[in-house]
């Protein structure tokens, strides 16, 4: 097997906006792992204020440690592969990620499978919200009732970074849009526990029907996210808190969250992914899967897992969305919140848009 690396910068359509940073292209690091005539894909976001994985970080552990210790293994010891990956290098999930989706894909290629398929799915549509990036209320209510008529029936407001103007800019969404189409928060580590506990508290008291609010406060505040699900009603979701099996155990452990966003880019794949859904489950928490702002592979490899693996809620796979045109040709496909997943073998990639 042949490992290669691709840098791709694919513009957006429009700015992504929330209370940790501004997107203008999503910048990513595709891996081309290559047997015989057959290829796999994976890719690698960069997220400074996220994973904190760069690409040329994510370049230089692919291509470093992640390649000798793949050296000797067959395309048909994917188990062993897996376990290499992981321990290949500390952090580094970004580039563990690409690598283990790569591996998963070629896998499902060799055997003629798509990779939802080889995950043990027969379901080929799966649902997704769509995000209203950070905005004044004006701009936020015109963005709702447009996704609303583009075929989004759930919908994500970024919030956190105004605590005061945060309960206006929802209530007038919700104005927009009407009673029916579900609304959840991302607050992305903005608010403290007491405005988090303040804004939430008012949005129930005016009625605006809120599914879940992500991550209300600081990732390594646990007591404090716990604080905030103790004395609202609103179930609280945690994301950036949980990258690993032992983050998720100490959510469990303290009480700070009624769910979890699994996401590939943080967790270091599918093998670690289908672990934190399956404790996520057995353990009375809800689960969404999500995605950074990635493109259609990473995207499709997330798809893939949600139909093989369904969560409690509509998950949060929009990314790809927001690009201008793919990186890549084939793959998933979009038509309003479905997600279509590809006939073809693996995630459905051919090759590099040219």
């Amino acid at each position: 097997m042949k490992l290669r690396t691709h840098l791709v910068s694919a513009p957006l359509h429009t700015p992504f906006i929330t209370a940790l940073r501004t997107a203008t292209h999503a910048e990513s690091l595709l891996v081309e792992l290559t047997d015989g005539e057959l290829s796999g894909w994976g890719e690698a976001p960069q997220v400074w204020k996220v994973t904190g994985d760069s690409l040329a970080g994510s370049q230089a552990c692919i291509e470093g440690p992640i390649s000798t210790a793949l050296e000797g293994l067959g395309p048909d010891d994917l188990t062993e592969a897996l376990r290499r990956v992981q321990s290949a290098a500390v952090g580094n999930f970004a580039a563990k990620d690409a690598v283990d989706v790569a591996l998963h894909d070629l896998a499902a290629r060799r055997r003629g499978q798509t990779l939802h398929a080889f995950l043990g799915s027969t379901v080929d549509v799966v649902q997704t919200d769509m995000t209203l990036s950070v905005g004044d209320a004006d701009a936020l209510a015109e963005a709702g009732t447009a996704r609303i008529a583009d075929g989004f029936d759930v919908l994500k407001i970024k919030v956190g970074t105004d605590a005061a103007g945060d309960v206006e800019r929802v209530r007038r969404v919700r104005s927009a849009i009407g009673p029916e189409p579900r609304l959840r928060l991302d607050a992305n580590q903005g608010w403290t526990r007491r405005d988090a506990v303040t804004v939430i508290r008012a949005l129930e008291d005016s009625g605006c029907a809120i599914e879940f609010v992500e991550q209300p406060v600081a990732a390594a505040d646990l007591d404090g996210m716990a604080w905030v699900t103790d004395r609202v009603s609103t179930p609280i979701l945690a994301d950036e808190s949980v990258f690993s099996v032992r983050d998720l155990v100490n959510v469990i452990r303290s009480g700070a969250a009624d769910l979890v966003n699994v996401k590939l880019a943080k967790c270091g794949g599918l093998a670690t992914a289908r672990t934190l859904l399956e404790l996520a489950r057995e353990h009375g928490l809800g689960a969404i899967v999500g995605c950074m702002m990635e493109g259609h592979v990473g995207v499709g490899a997330a798809a893939a897992l949600v139909a093989a693996y369904p969560t409690t809620a509509v998950n949060d796979l929009d990314a790809a969305w927001w690009l201008r045109e793919p990186a890549v040709t084939g793959g998933i496909r979009y038509e309003g919140s479905k997600i279509h997943l590809p006939s073809a073998p693996g995630l459905g990639v051919t090759g590099l848009s040219s």
